[in-house]
């Protein structure tokens, strides 16, 4: 595996090409316009400028990773490449009709990954001729900083995929666990969401307010960050999307979202990137 394909250039997918373009590999970041390529192109380099300032890597070494990235909006440049990673929109049909599209560009030894975090794999290979050939690929944000990788086993996906994916993301430096049959939310995310929607109830019900319960979970279990400070970080839209994701699937009612949770939703309360969450935020 020499060339990788890199679709989207949100903060997810610019990082995503940004650790591989460092592991040595030649990327191809696409996007559907120019200026959001260019957008991730400037993350990148935002992110390695960091680097550089902690004395993590020198300028010589940031020219080399931005050598190794190739920006573009064509789709058919991607004609040549070992693996693919999507991580555009979270939306089954948009990334259906990508990998039908992808399907007929890439050489027939190409791997489709994907990042979603909660879509059926299987349902997405299914659109292609090569559902052995797909798997999940979840990286966990923010992925400069997390070293774990879910690789997620579509009903077809075959065992040579998945080992070609792990020494993958092992050459990255990255850490990995295989889910061995899809499920929505993997591991790690359906975990998740439980755990904060209970800190949600608990914080409903007045046991706390928020900095106590923050500071409870980090010095009483060892978590870094509070789990309301981390639903801030993530997004409260997206954990809720999760969770109704998850409750329609199982019909269990330790999915169902606590009614604050479904109220400040619908105030836009999502968190650090809308100024207001559990805490209140500046730029």
């Amino acid at each position: 595996m020499e060339k990788i394909a890199v679709l989207g250039a949100g903060l997810m997918g610019a990082s995503i090409a940004q650790e591989a373009a460092q592991a040595g590999y030649q990327v191809i970041l696409r996007d559907l316009q120019m200026s959001f390529v260019r957008d991730g192109l400037k993350t990148i380099e935002d992110h390695l400028d960091e680097q550089m300032a902690k004395g993590q890597m020198n300028r010589r070494e940031k020219e080399q990773v931005l050598d190794h990235i190739h920006g573009t909006i064509d789709l058919a440049a991607l004609n040549q490449v070992d693996l693919v990673i999507e991580a555009v929109v979270e939306n089954i049909a948009v990334k259906k009709q990508l990998f039908t599209e992808l399907d007929n560009i890439c050489p027939e030894h190409t791997i489709l990954a994907t990042n979603t975090s909660s879509l059926s794999i299987t349902e997405i290979a299914a659109t292609t001729r090569r559902p052995d050939r797909v798997i999940g690929m979840h990286f966990v944000h923010p992925l400069p900083r997390m070293q774990l990788v879910e690789l997620v086993k579509g009903m077809e996906t075959s065992e040579e995929t998945l080992q070609t994916v792990c020494s993958y993301v092992e050459q990255m430096k990255k850490k990995y666990v295989v889910v061995n049959r899809e499920s929505p939310g993997y591991i790690v995310n359906r975990v998740l969401a439980v755990y904060i929607n209970e800190a949600i109830t608990i914080l409903g019900e007045g046991l706390a307010d928020t900095e106590t319960l923050d500071t409870a979970l980090c010095l009483g279990v060892g978590m870094p960050v509070g789990p309301l400070a981390l639903a801030d970080q993530i997004g409260l839209d997206q954990l809720y999307a999760a969770l109704i994701g998850f409750y329609e699937e199982f019909r269990d009612s330790k999915y169902r979202p606590h009614i604050m949770f479904s109220t400040m939703v619908r105030a836009g309360y999502y968190g650090r990137k809308s100024g207001r969450g559990f805490y209140r935020y500046q730029d």
